[in-house]
């Protein structure tokens, strides 16, 4: 597979994803993978009928994204990747998918997480994730919005956790 695009945006497919960002990836298709939505067989139907015009989604788990990736049937296939988590992207390159660049858009507050930017607020796991994703070689992109400048997400979590946090 051809990854054109990868993006944390954990609202999934919505207005700034289909017009903007699947628009601009150029890909085919758009595999969302999570174990926690592919378990939800609603929130699945919804997601696939939301679908940008011309490319189709898929929503897989993690470890059915790992063995579509080493099917050399679909290795020409162009292809836009969303997460939720950090922590369902880290699992996917230690298991062998290279992503050199992974964008991180959107992850809404909950209880418990540090607001890092607009749009993104976090947990310490998902601050550790980050560094993960980090030291296996890939490229963090924080910006929500495409026309936003590029920001160092590991600075902004070091500016809110600190740099012992892990």
């Amino acid at each position: 597979m051809i990854i054109t695009l990868a993006r944390i945006d954990d609202r999934l497919i919505h207005g700034q994803v289909t017009t903007v960002w699947a628009k601009g990836s150029n890909a085919d298709r758009i595999i969302i993978i999570s174990d926690e939505v592919f378990e939800d067989k609603i929130r699945t139907t919804l997601l696939k009928q939301a679908a940008p015009p011309g490319i189709k989604v898929n929503i897989v788990s993690v470890s059915k994204a790992v063995a579509v990736f080493n099917n050399l049937k679909y290795a020409s296939d162009k292809v836009f990747l969303l997460f939720t988590t950090p922590t369902d992207a880290v699992r996917l390159v230690e298991s062998g998918v290279t992503i050199k660049t992974l964008n991180i858009g959107g992850m809404q507050f909950r209880d418990g997480k540090t607001q890092l930017n607009k749009a993104v607020f976090i947990t310490p796991d998902e601050a550790k994730a980050f560094y993960r994703l980090r030291d296996l070689g890939v490229e963090l992109d924080l910006r929500v919005l495409k026309s936003d400048p590029h920001s160092d997400i590991i600075a902004k979590i070091e500016e809110k956790f600190g740099k012992d946090l892990v």
